[in-house]
């Protein structure tokens, strides 16, 4: 492509990539090939001005403000600041310092934190407001979860009539691998590394959420002080510790060449700070120097990031071992001779899954580059096939699972091969926990850490064992007690008669979530009624397909399922439904719930439509029958409304459940 066909090329890569990165929170391009890319768009820009547009990424700094914050437009920008990746440009940097200010040049360096920029503000001494940078010039207000990180101190010893400071919220490494071993037991997706965890938390519209992420934050500028004079950054940096802020660590340097060495020595031990760090900072330490100095419109003068490159090294794939993780997917790992990397010493390496080993072709005896993603995690990047030696055979994921040896199934929307054993001790605890949950059989006080603890003490292998539980066994457990055990005992019980409904979203088949349940349960009344059904039987039920219907065929003819069937039935577990025969006044039509109701829950509306025959959607379109608005409802309304949806009251609802139309 021609010069003028890359600019356009690489305007739109960036422009996505900001877009997944400052709104979505998931990026998809790395920090590294950002900055090449960018780099390059500045090239060409420079070469023809004439293409220039206000709207091409090298004329803004960041993103744009996410729906659900108020915007915040900062007293002081929160600017970039100009990337350099190899000492040779870090000499420029210097050079073009010194060849602006008159006599020596001190620096300060910093370890660039891998997180979320923020701007605290306070007003005599009390914090006010906090705000992510968003594109510099007006960010988020995130105040009530800035509040939730211990770290941030909410009122300082000196009480200055105003001071806003600047400092990177991140996630600590243990709390990120907490955070992910949590969200892989109940299902959910995985952060792909802390930043991005930080970045989802410190957005989160419940605080709540945010204060379970366990945040840190480290300060590392003075952006405004109002009563009080600095005259180096190095004082601020102290000044703020005096104020009980946690401040990045920093060294001063007084040449270049110290700057180099603490910056390669900064690389070298990353592995030892909480965070994660993707450069280092520096700094001209005089704030008089700074003011001379001046900033373009992007970026100061007086400073720069030095980026680490991607560290990449030879190894040779010893074999390829698969895991089974506690959702029940498949994930195979390469075993690599050891080669060290960031510090650290790397043994193995992430496949992701099938696609990814087919795409890169990649064979047990193959030599490899590997790096780490994100600094933290060691793959593959590609495979050095001039090396590869003969006999090699292309690999490929078993076809039973490696634990249990149940069949695996792919999933329909997705890479993930999974086992689909009921009883699979690899995903025990999840299995357990799912089975124990509110939508499903409803054991109050089972939660993961009890879960856990019965599994480490060897008294449940899977749900059925729930009911063979004895309150002595369970009391001496930690964090229990008698009165805990026998509550336990009696939630465990109380379950029994949860009803068919529940315990077919408890038993975890695929594509059958707690809507398809109760359907499946009030049309077939009992649990082997449903077992006998045939595909036809079973498809002929509303909002049940084809590949459900498979899936419950498959699960139910499984040895696995058919044992933890038989355990449940042994423990006098209910098999029959407890939900209301379907009627068909409101057969065919969609509703959406927006605003409060009054009379009733969101859930209870919804199992009243449903028991009627209705579906209950939770977006407005073309294909929905009646909007239900209650008290203060908000978009989905205005949707109805510019959509010519009818819109029903509360009152008007019950009078359709119980009349029809």
């Amino acid at each position: 492509m021609d010069e003028r066909q890359e600019i356009q090329s690489l305007r739109q890569e960036l422009e996505q990539a900001n877009y997944e990165y400052y709104v979505l929170d998931n990026p998809s391009m790395s920090d590294y090939d950002f900055d090449h890319k960018l780099r390059r768009l500045e090239e060409l820009e420079a070469k023809h001005p004439e293409w220039v547009t206000p709207d091409s990424p090298t004329q803004r700094v960041g993103g744009k403000v996410a729906d659900g914050f108020s915007e915040v437009r900062h007293r002081v920008p929160l600017e970039s600041l100009q990337d350099v990746f190899s000492f040779e440009e870090l000499n420029d940097f210097d050079q073009r310092v010194r060849d602006t200010l008159s006599g020596g040049v001190e620096y300060d360096v910093e370890p660039k934190v891998d997180g979320l920029s923020v701007a605290l503000e306070y007003e005599n001494g009390l914090f006010v407001r906090g705000a992510t940078r968003g594109d510099g010039q007006v960010g988020e207000d995130v105040t009530e979860n800035l509040k939730t990180i211990p770290s941030i101190p909410l009122r300082l010893p000196e009480a200055l009539p105003s001071l806003i400071v600047r400092g990177e919220v991140f996630m600590p490494k243990a709390s990120f691998e907490q955070l992910n071993a949590a969200r892989e037991l109940k299902g959910e997706a995985l952060f792909a590394n802390p930043r991005n965890a930080a970045a989802g938390s410190l957005r989160q519209l419940d605080p709540k959420i945010a204060a379970s992420r366990k945040l840190d934050i480290r300060v590392f500028n003075i952006q405004w002080a109002e009563g009080k004079t600095f005259t180096t950054h190095t004082e601020t940096l102290e000044y703020l510790q005096e104020q009980r802020f946690k401040v990045i660590p920093h060294y001063t340097c007084s040449t270049i060449q110290q700057v180099a060495e603490h910056i390669a020595a900064l690389g070298d031990g990353r592995e030892e700070f909480p965070f994660d760090i993707d450069g280092a900072v520096v700094k001209v330490n005089s704030l008089a120097d700074r003011t001379i100095l001046g900033s373009t419109a992007k970026f100061p003068r007086w400073a720069a990031a030095y980026k680490y490159p991607p560290e990449q090294k030879e190894s040779v794939v010893e074999d390829i071992v698969v895991q089974v993780g506690r959702t029940g997917v498949l994930t195979p790992k390469a075993i690599v001779k050891a080669v060290r990397l960031v510090g650290t010493t790397v043994t193995n390496a992430t496949l992701h899954n099938q696609d990814f080993i087919s795409e890169k072709d990649i064979r047990i005896g193959d030599t490899v580059l590997v790096q780490k993603a994100g600094e933290i995690i060691p793959e593959i990047v590609s495979v050095l096939k001039e090396k590869r030696p003969e006999g090699t055979a292309p690999y490929h994921l078993p076809d039973h699972c490696p634990v249990c040896g149940a069949p695996v199934a792919r999933d329909e929307d997705g890479a993930h091969i999974r086992c689909t054993g009921a009883e699979c001790p690899a995903q025990r605890l999840r299995h357990i926990v799912h089975f124990a949950s509110r939508d499903a059989m409803d054991i109050e006080g089972l939660g993961p850490a009890v879960v856990e603890a019965l599994v480490g003490a060897g008294l449940v292998k899977g749900p059925g064992d729930l009911y063979r539980l004895q309150a002595g066994e369970v009391e001496p457990l930690e964090r229990m007690g008698k009165k805990s055990a026998e509550n336990l005992m009696a939630a465990i019980e109380k379950s029994k008669s949860a009803g068919l409904g529940r315990l077919l979203f408890a038993f975890g088949i695929r594509q059958v979530g707690q809507k398809a349940g109760k359907v499946l349960a009030a049309r077939f009344g009992t649990l082997d009624a449903l077992m006998s059904a045939t595909e036809e039987e079973l498809t002929a039920v509303p909002d049940i397909g084809g590949i459900t219907a498979n899936s419950m065929l498959d699960w139910f003819q499984n040895e696995q399922s058919r044992h933890l069937i038989q355990t449940l039935r042994e423990a006098g577990v209910s098999f029959d439904s407890t939900e209301a025969p379907v009627g068909d006044k409101l057969a065919g039509k969609t509703f959406v719930l927006t605003g409060t109701l009054v009379s009733l829950d969101r859930k209870e509306a919804s199992a009243l439509i449903e028991a009627q025959g209705g579906k209950v959607s939770g977006s407005v379109s073309k294909k929905t029958s009646y909007v239900v608005a209650g008290e203060a409802a908000g978009s989905k309304l205005k949707k109805a409304n510019e959509l010519g949806i009818p819109v029903l009251t509360e009152e008007e609802l019950m009078k359709m459940l119980s009349e029809g139309e």
